[in-house]
């Protein structure tokens, strides 16, 4: 028997040894085609080949594609379980050509892989063509020898195949398989298509247009292949059974959650394994690929995806959390063909228990106050909307959950109702809104996000991604299109863009239409809807358009480091200064950080070196950097730090970076750093690069503030400083190495030649080398004037003392012109400073200078005037102050 992975295997080998490349899977997150909620079909990554705007090194391809089908158009969540084909995940095999070879030689290869490679009885195969496909049709009897009665023409889409409203799409082929007549069902195109006899193995698309959103389709460039195989549908015929669920992969994991549960895999429970063992698959590659549960978008369904297996194990009477414990046996079975599982195990295994746990409490809680609401009811009655509306805003009861609740009792939802209490908390939150002194604008967004949903941020693994213009708004106006030269706000269904929150500043970058290229300036959020700023720079751009969105990678890397770096930085003040440090503020922007925080003293020269050097250990070590999500409540109780001033709703994000005991593996015990954060951050520690303090300053009261520099910016910091040091050096002449000493001799010998020209200076003004020094009574007062020149006002103090002892008793008063300004100085000798005070002698003097004030004590004042022009007439006022 051939396992499932032998024949991925087989498959990609066989086309290999055919000339195409062998590519590996895309994410689950469409990066290309913002009309998918999920990578649904193999060719979606390659979309921009089929049309000619992309080209790559190799001209055919096949891959094994990771697909979810459970949101958007394709959607089989509710059939899940209950049929013997249907998935929320399944990998697609397929082969591709971009203008190298068409149906000529796609279907031979088919046909010759299923026979001959995978050994498939011949006769059991029938094929259905487009009704006009005669090309087809004549390969198929040629290379086959397939007869008219096993060449089925369809006349529907069913045989006109495209992945989207837009892009590539062509009729197509279809192989089925004939499980044999002992199950019911007929040949594709009959009254008994549906049943199960005959099953879809592969489907070969005949690439040949580009369908566009007015309806029109265009010849593509190049005809080209696009084929899709499901893996679990011929894994089964291969293994002898027409059930997917039968299969050994599958039937590993429904064993896995019968050994977890005590319970008979094909006993009564046997759906609910088939739930979980599919959920199971569906949430973790997810996850692997970075969309983690939330109350909308992407997350919303994976979190549906979720709850819907945990009410599966909680059917079975499983008390405690089961999906956490069943992911190691999905990463043995699938682990090698897709690296990405095991990478992520760890945060898997945490994030499905921690929302089992939520799902548990809300689970309880929620049937509980439904039954009290249905008791309330007359029997058989549908629950109000308004019930099931308080059962979801109050207490967190989904709907889909009530509806299952209900279903099981004979019962319904009155969902009109329910839709009408929706309606009604959003015009609550839209008057709020409005109120609160917001953006004037703000109901333009609320409208935006009625219509068109919020906008789901796919930043946090990607810089480039495809989104569809779901607004534009000019001068507070809902615009339709917008020209070059024009200013505009964009509001998009996806993006890439990061909107400014938390201290780091929001994305710049392109969008780039099919009509026009507009150069985004900032990001910023309102009412859930992430804004474009934008001008068009080329061309213009409409509403509804699909667009390119490419953030400027430079800019949000170097913004990504230093954010990182403020929760390394944080963690290292607390370490070095005590638990009380507690962010401030901050800010992440490309050319440096800056963090505030809680502290009431400047930071020693020692602490700042302890903290530089933690926190670049730290990004050394080069640990992956971990995201989860989880309730406010919870991430609190590990421990994590919450940024100050910022709100949050019932999940947050929680960042954790490092690890304080060398361990490979993080652990919340051992973890070095763990924040609460909404931002984006570098992936391991090491992309920091490095970092560099520039100082520690005060901010406000009892908080303090340091800037500092990551990555690149640091690095020519550390240059330019280099560089100066160097200058410095040869400026002295002296090696680097010496230049601290160097300056300490020369700034040693600057102070004592300072101190010596004060000394000629004292003694030159003492002995009369300055104007009008003069002695003489006064009221019996001896009193000395002096205006001076070459003398700073720092010189007067130790003139004052020397013309007091000289005189004995009596009062000074010294005038020092400096040039631009006056210094002026007035002294008493102890003697007389309890009936004089040079105080009052000083104010009389400095304001016939132009100055104001002046102060000090009875026996030394100090004062200032504009100039000593009027020197002669501050000494006379002096005068008159010791005459009485």
């Amino acid at each position: 028997m051939q396992t499932l992975n032998e024949i991925r295997s087989s498959f990609l080998n066989y086309f290999g040894d055919n000339g195409h490349a062998i590519v590996p899977s895309s994410p689950l997150v469409p990066r290309n085609d913002p009309t998918l909620m999920f990578t649904a079909a193999g060719m979606v990554q390659f979309k921009n080949l089929f049309t000619g705007v992309e080209t790559r090194d190799y001209s055919r391809a096949t891959s094994a594609q990771k697909c979810v089908r459970a949101g958007g158009k394709h959607n089989d969540l509710d059939n899940v379980g209950y049929t013997a084909r249907h998935h929320t995940f399944f990998e697609m095999l397929g082969n591709f050509s971009f203008g190298d070879y068409f149906k000529e030689d796609a279907i031979p290869m088919a046909w010759d892989l299923l026979t001959k490679v995978f050994g498939i009885d011949a006769s059991r195969l029938l094929v259905t063509v487009y009704h006009t496909d005669d090309e087809a049709v004549e390969i198929w009897k040629k290379h086959a020898g397939l007869s008219d009665d096993r060449i089925i023409r369809i006349a529907t889409d069913d045989n006109f195949w495209s992945a989207g409203p837009t892009g590539p799409c062509g009729p197509c082929t279809e192989i089925f398989y004939d499980h044999g007549d002992h199950i019911w069902g007929g040949p594709p195109g009959s009254p008994e298509e549906d049943g199960d006899r005959f099953v879809e193995i592969w489907n070969l698309v005949f690439m040949q247009y580009e369908q566009f959103e007015d309806g029109t389709r265009r010849d593509l460039p190049n005809k080209s292949i696009d084929t899709g195989m499901g893996i679990e549908r011929v894994a089964a015929l291969l293994q002898g059974t027409n059930d997917n669920y039968a299969t050994d992969l599958m039937r590993s994991l429904i064993e896995a959650s019968a050994n977890a549960t005590s319970s008979d895999p094909d006993g009564p429970g046997k759906t609910h394994h088939r739930v979980i063992a599919d959920h199971l698959r569906s949430t973790s590659f997810l996850m692997a690929d970075g969309v983690m549960p939330s109350n909308d978008g992407r997350g919303y369904v994976l979190r549906r995806i979720m709850r819907r297996a945990m009410r599966h194990a909680h059917l079975l009477g499983v008390q405690d959390p089961l999906m956490h414990r069943l992911v190691p046996a999905l990463v043995a079975q699938m682990g090698q063909a897709y690296p990405e599982l095991g990478q992520a195990q760890s945060m898997i295994e945490q994030t499905l228990l921690q929302e089992e746990t939520r799902f548990r409490q809300t689970l309880d809680r929620g049937l509980k106050l439904l039954d009290e609401e249905l008791v309330l009811l007359p029997e058989g009655a549908n629950l109000p909307g308004a019930s099931a509306f308080k059962l979801y805003d109050t207490f967190g009861f989904p709907l889909d959950l009530t509806q299952d609740a209900l279903r099981e009792k004979g019962r319904a939802v009155d969902t009109d109702g329910f839709d009408t209490a929706m309606a009604e908390q959003k015009a609550k939150a839209r008057a709020a809104w409005s109120g609160s002194g917001e953006a004037a604008d703000a109901a333009i967004w609320f409208d935006v996000a009625d219509k068109s949903g919020l906008t789901e941020f796919l930043g946090y693994d990607t810089e480039t991604a495809e989104g569809k213009i779901a607004a534009l708004v000019q001068d507070g106006k809902a615009v339709v299109q917008a020209n070059a030269g024009d200013e505009v706000q964009i509001a998009l269904n996806q993006t890439p863009f990061y909107a400014e929150s938390g201290g780091q500043l929001g994305d710049t970058g392109l969008i780039t239409t099919q009509t026009g290229t507009a150069r985004i300036t900032d990001t910023r959020k309102a009412a859930g809807v992430i804004i474009h700023f934008a001008k068009v720079e080329k061309g213009s751009i409409s509403k509804d358009q699909s667009a390119v969105l490419d953030v400027d990678h430079t800019r949000r890397t170097a913004i990504r480091a230093n954010h990182s770096a403020t929760h390394l930085l944080h963690e290292a003040l607390r370490h070095a200064l005590g638990d009380h440090v507690a962010q401030r503020g901050s800010l992440n922007a490309q050319d440096r950080l800056r963090f505030d925080f809680s502290h009431n003293e400047a930071i020693s020269s020692d602490d700042l070196a302890r903290v530089e050097t933690e926190v670049n250990a730290y990004i050394r070590q080069n640990t992956p950097v971990e995201t989860r999500i989880m309730t406010p409540d919870d991430a609190r109780a590990l421990g994590a730090q919450a940024l100050f001033g910022e709100k949050y709703g019932d999940e947050v994000r929680v960042v954790s970076m490092g690890l304080q005991d060398g361990s490979k593996k993080g652990a919340d015990g051992n973890t070095y750093s763990l924040e609460l954060c909404g931002g984006t951050h570098v992936r391991r520690t090491g992309d920091i690069g490095a970092f560099v303090m520039l100082g520690d300053s005060a901010s406000s009261a009892g908080v303090r503030r340091i800037e500092a520099l990551t990555g690149e910016a640091a690095l020519k910091h550390l240059r330019d400083q280099d560089s100066l040091l160097a200058q410095t050096a040869l400026e002295l002449k002296s090696p680097s190495s010496s230049v601290p000493e160097r300056v300490r001799a020369l700034m040693d010998e600057r102070r004592s030649l300072a101190n010596e020209v004060a000394q000629l200076r004292r003694e030159l003004a003492m002995s009369g080398g300055s104007s009008d020094q003069d002695v003489r009574e006064i009221n019996g007062v001896s009193f000395v004037s002096q205006v001076l020149t070459g003398i700073t006002g720092k010189d007067l103090p130790a003139l004052m003392d020397e013309h007091k002892a000289r005189i004995g008793s009596g009062a000074v008063l010294l005038i020092a012109d400096t040039g631009d300004k006056a210094a002026v100085a007035a002294g008493v000798t102890d003697d007389l400073k309890g009936t004089l005070s040079a105080v009052d002698i000083l104010r009389a003097a400095v304001a016939e200078l132009g100055g104001k004030g002046g102060g000090g004590r009875p026996d030394m004042a100090q004062g200032g005037g504009a100039s000593a022009e009027n020197a002669q007439a501050a000494i006379a006022a002096a005068e008159t102050v010791i005459k009485g």
